[in-house]
């Protein structure tokens, strides 16, 4: 590992940090540091992939030399022909001997769908709070749930350093299923691409159109009949899963804006969440049994388990559109996003609103989500 680089990133990103540190409490210090800190722990144990690949196979381990193999494949893919960064990025691999690398609460408001926001530097303000250690994040759940405000923990594979720091492969996805593999690297390279402060639903929704249309390319021109036709079976299942959270978003979201009492809405909030969990349940009859979504029932339903999915699917009929409109090309794509990014707040959504009609009414939208917890993503 470059050291002397990994260093000079870290002193940038601790300097941007300055004024903030300045004027915090004990607990944002305590908050940067275990970010600062989980964050170049996460990077020391990564090594280069070829190391990684002759360790696997000294051992025996042909299975994580094969996945391997196949990530750096997928990623020299990203660059070659999605034309994401050819840098660094997810050529070196860390085995954490963890499911997450990292831990990040929701919140919402008992009554709304509305995300509480933390704000940070260089990031800006974001819909969730990151954590290396599970319990970390636990705590400060409890917390806010004292405040009385609602929480979701969802345990997240994968995050982006926005270019700052060449991520590395980790071992909490490298197992995914090929498509999947392939989905979550293009996601974390497009945050290097694009970013915009303040502004988690654009950046999510543009991550997840680049992931979308990027894992189809990559079945149709790499992957095995088998291996599409794993992906088939896994993305719609999950397809089928996200169309029920975000009803059941949007029926919540119409109690709340309701003009009935405080208890009328309580009342029927629990008969919305029972009703969830039973359609779930006849999902996973139509599955078969399957239970990969079991998990994101593990804790007590809450605003904040669906708010935290529509963040990740809120303009991506949008993105689709403008990535159809340029004929797939890649490079005025990104331009075209950049240029949106770059607008004030209400002319950048006025101006996706306006490309995501055409998505919507032709049914090109295909619901993806990375790092909420759901199936995989981020951050």
């Amino acid at each position: 590992m470059d050291w002397k680089k990994v260093r000079r990133r870290t002193a940038g990103i601790l300097a941007a940090a300055g004024l903030t540190l300045a004027v915090a409490g004990c607990d944002t210090l305590g908050y940067y540091y275990q970010s600062i800190g989980g964050h170049l722990g996460v990077m020391a144990q990564a090594q280069a992939l070829d190391d990684a690949i002759a360790r696997a196979q000294a051992s025996n381990d042909t299975r994580l030399a094969q996945r391997l193999g196949l990530a750096r494949q997928i990623r020299d893919y990203a660059s070659r022909e999605l034309k994401l960064p050819d840098n660094g990025s997810y050529r070196r691999y860390a085995n954490l001997h963890r499911p997450y690398v990292v831990w990040s609460v929701f919140a919402t408001p008992e009554l709304s769908m509305t995300l509480h926001k933390w704000c940070f530097p260089i990031v800006g303000c974001i819909s969730y709070r990151g954590y290396y250690a599970q319990g970390d994040a636990e705590q400060y759940a409890a917390g806010l749930r004292r405040e009385g405000l609602e929480t979701y923990v969802a345990g997240i594979p994968a995050y982006s350093t926005l270019g700052y720091f060449d991520d590395p492969l980790l071992n909490t996805f490298l197992y995914l299923p090929e498509g999947e593999l392939a989905r979550m690297i293009f996601h974390e390279l497009a945050h290097q691409v694009v970013y915009v402060r303040n502004d988690t639903p654009f950046n999510e929704s543009f991550a997840t159109a680049v992931e979308m249309a990027g894992v189809e390319r990559w079945l149709r021109d790499e992957a095995s009949e088998d291996a599409r036709a794993s992906y088939r079976q896994y993305d719609n299942r999950r397809k089928q899963f996200r169309a029920l959270l975000l009803d059941t978003r949007d029926r919540l979201d119409a109690l709340y804006r309701s003009g009935a009492d405080d208890d009328a809405k309580r009342r029927g909030k629990n008969e919305i969440f029972d009703s969830l969990r039973r359609q779930y349940a006849a999902l996973r009859t139509e599955w078969g049994g399957y239970i990969g979504y079991d998990r994101w029932f593990d804790q007590p339903l809450t605003n904040a388990h669906l708010a935290a999915v529509a963040t990740y699917q809120q303009w991506v009929p949008a993105f689709t559109a403008l990535l159809d409109s340029v004929g797939g090309d890649w490079t005025r794509f990104y331009a075209e996003v950049q240029r949106i990014g770059d607008l004030p707040e209400a002319e950048r959504h006025a101006a996706l609103s306006k490309l995501a009609q055409p998505a919507v009414n032709t049914g090109t939208l295909n619901a993806e989500d990375h790092s909420s917890g759901v199936g995989k993503s981020s951050h």
